[in-house]
């Protein structure tokens, strides 16, 4: 279910993916997730756990905070 938190979040991931030039699929090969999945995330249709909040956080080299910006 989109809610308006899964969809902010969801663009903050992508606006930060995409500062650093990464695909989609590349950005789910760093962080070991399936690139359909990504794309769930980023289009606010997914909820993703913490650990998977920390991992997303850790490939792009950001605290967790910055997530929720």
């Amino acid at each position: 279910m989109k809610t308006e938190l899964h969809i902010k979040f969801g663009k903050r991931v992508r606006e930060l993916r995409k500062a650093l030039g990464w695909s989609q699929e590349e950005f789910a090969d760093r962080c070991g997730l399936d690139r359909t999945y990504v794309s769930g995330i980023e289009r606010g249709i997914r909820n993703p756990t913490l650990q998977i909040i920390g991992i997303i956080a850790e490939a792009l080299n950001v605290e967790i905070s910055s997530l929720f910006i």
